[in-house]
């Protein structure tokens, strides 16, 4: 087990930080309002949750996409620690599935509502359909749009454990590397 030290975290870029965190809080809105959808009553607020669910679902989407344009144009960051290969590949593969889980999950919930022959609206936009209205497809849709949020699920504890795993028992810098810093 490595040493603590008081050096300080290698920074990770504000943007890239901000944009992580930005997704974690629009990826717990949408399930909140999904999960909460199931315990209330009343056709209104049901369809407004499911509506802000939908939202920041796509939020997601769209972040997915200026974050994969802003890792891009980092290019290779620096290591903020010095991991055994394994680990090293572990985590990639790990960050992989969750960018992609990341892009399927909204796609799926977007075919969702069109076969379920509900138009998909964003910020007063309706969105074009991705397929036809289809009651066989939206029940297989379903069952992969909730499969895929509990592979997000999972995907979500392994980066938390691999957090908590670096900060308590490695006790390197890699946790202190994505969080919020004041600009000084």
């Amino acid at each position: 087990m490595a040493p603590e030290t008081n050096e300080s975290a290698p920074a990770r870029p504000r943007k890239l930080v901000a944009l992580h965190w930005i997704t974690v809080l629009c990826v717990l809105l949408a399930a909140a309002f999904i999960l909460t959808r199931d315990q209330v009553d009343g056709r209104a607020l049901r369809q407004w949750l499911l509506e802000g669910h939908r939202h920041f679902g796509l939020i997601v989407f769209i972040l997915f996409f200026i974050r994969v344009a802003l890792r891009v144009r980092l290019g290779k960051l620096q290591a903020t620690h010095e991991s055994h290969w394994t680990l090293r590949w572990v985590a990639g593969l790990t960050h992989v599935a969750l960018y992609a889980i990341l892009l399927t999950l909204p796609l799926l919930g977007w075919a969702l509502s069109n076969a379920q022959d509900k138009p998909v609206h964003f910020l007063g936009l309706t969105l074009p359909a991705l397929v036809a209205a289809d009651e066989d497809l939206a029940d297989q849709l379903q069952a992969w749009h909730i499969d895929a949020a509990w592979i997000l699920l999972v995907l979500v504890c392994l980066h938390i454990l691999g957090a908590l795993y670096h900060h308590f028992l490695v006790r390197d810098q890699v946790l202190r590397a994505m969080l919020p810093t004041r600009r000084r």
